[in-house]
């Protein structure tokens, strides 16, 4: 590991050198190669992840947009200037890269999240420490192996293995200026906590529990087929996944609906075509869902749908399988709701009113994303104005922004107050460098002077 931070030191020096116009380049390199290399990668994601390959085709894709953005550095780092702030005298101010920065990856995206850091890192100047999850990291490697191919120099972006000792050496190293993570509300507290207390720049996106609010005007079968797509995908292994559906009125007519919708969805493994949910990552996640699962029903909830029940598919009985599961008659005390179960698993609660439904979210500590379901302009209106969470769909089951924009969750699912990718990436990953200069044609006439400069103010 120190290896690998120095030769990202030694490697900074000439990589921010390089002019940006050379360095979108290699972006423009780089994102030819990545769509080139996209089958590939997303069987490196299935295999190792356990996702669909159409689910892991997205998760490249998603990642590729921000390199599609990072084509645009030239104008994203542009300084500022003010001629004459005083007579002779003009300000300007640079965006300058930080030095080595660093990515700690968690194993739900290998190749999305990834995407998110380095390359915005790299075309602002900066050199980039890469530790993807010990989990699934053949993909970043490869990743990382055709940023090399497009054109960044050797030792400016290398990759590290391991657990919480690499964790900790990302925060400790002096080396290091700054550091992104994505993962679990746990860990990334303690990140932000030791990386912040060495000095650094920590972003950091968390846990989440995000919650659908379906009106009864709102279109059933969008609101039916969003919400499953959006709780089970990825076996509900997302930190954008709606966990929680709340329905009000006599739209709670339409649970069982959910309930039969989730019945047909096809449970095995990614590679094999017609699968819908892939298997959870490991047997621990899987083991704290199914506690999660059997808790609710201890504290007196409806276990509508039981993926427990599911019989594994034949030759992969040993997987980590856990079938789409509907809690309904979920409320607020239960374990179910105040944890992330991180897998295949929908509760549904009930309200009265869109006020109700707002004060069960914005009582929640979480604020990654929330949905509403409607064809009320008002209702829609009403829920953007008064709901207290970063990203919100309207129609849309997972509001993750497009790259022009930046992820913005909030609350308790973010630490840090920088947010990933977009505009705001290019603030975390540079600082500015403002400069001051006086071109007054008879300096030797001035004389010397004590007093406070006023530069705002002509002399006379």
């Amino acid at each position: 590991m120190d290896e690998a931070t120095e030769n990202c030191e030694k490697a900074f020096k000439e990589w921010r050198e390089v002019s940006v116009s050379n360095r979108m380049r290699v972006m423009l390199k780089y994102q030819q190669l990545i769509r080139e290399n996209t089958t590939e990668i997303q069987h490196l994601i299935t295999e190792e992840q356990g996702k669909t390959l159409e689910d892991a085709k997205g998760d490249v894709f998603r990642g590729l947009e921000i390199v599609e953005h990072a084509c645009s550095a030239p104008s994203l780092i542009m300084g500022e200037t003010v001629e004459n702030v005083s007579t002779h005298m003009d300000t300007y101010s640079y965006r300058q890269p930080l030095g080595v920065c660093a990515g700690i990856c968690p194993f739900n995206f290998p190749a999305m999240v990834p995407l998110w850091m380095f390359p915005l890192a790299l075309v602002t100047g900066n050199s980039f420490l890469l530790k993807p999850s010990e989990r699934d990291p053949s993909a970043a490697v490869h990743m990382a192996k055709l940023a090399h191919d497009a054109g960044v120099p050797a030792g400016a972006l290398n990759v590290i293995h391991g657990a919480k000792e690499a964790v900790n050496y990302i925060c400790d190293a002096p080396a290091i200026k700054a550091i992104s993570f994505v993962g679990g509300n746990q860990a990334g507290e303690y990140i932000h906590a030791r990386g912040t207390g060495n000095g650094k720049r920590v972003q950091a996106n968390l846990g989440a529990k995000n919650h659908a609010v379906i009106m009864e005007d709102a279109s059933k079968d969008h609101a039916v087929n969003s919400i499953i797509g959006a709780s089970m995908g990825a076996a509900g292994q997302r930190c954008m996944a709606l966990s929680v559906a709340i329905f009000v009125g006599k739209s709670q007519e339409w649970i069982n609906d959910v309930v039969e919708k989730a019945k047909t969805l096809m449970v095995g493994p990614g590679k094999q075509a017609g699968v819908d949910v892939g298997p959870m990552i490991s047997p621990y996640a899987k083991k704290r869902a199914l506690d999660l699962i059997q808790s609710a029903a201890d504290q007196g909830a409806t276990i509508a749908l039981d993926g427990r029940e599911y019989a594994a598919p034949a030759g992969y009985e040993k997987g980590n399988w856990l079938g789409p599961t509907v809690i309904t008659n979920v409320t607020t005390d239960m374990r179910c709701y105040t944890e992330e179960i991180f897998g295949p698993v929908l509760c549904v609660m009930s309200a009265e009113t869109l006020d109700d439904a707002l004060k069960i979210i914005n009582s929640n500590p979480y604020g990654n994303g929330t949905a509403i379901f409607t064809s009320s302009g008002a209702a829609a209106r009403k829920f953007q104005h008064d709901v207290d969470v970063g990203q919100i769909g309207i129609n849309v089951p997972v509001p993750v922004p497009l790259p022009m924009f930046s992820f913005t969750g909030s609350r308790a699912s973010i630490r840090g107050d920088i947010n990933f990718y977009g505009k705001q990436a290019i603030q975390f990953y540079t600082y500015w460098k403002t400069i001051t200069s006086n071109w007054n044609p008879a300096f030797a006439n001035t004389g010397a002077s004590v007093n406070m400069p006023i530069l705002g103010q002509d002399r006379k």
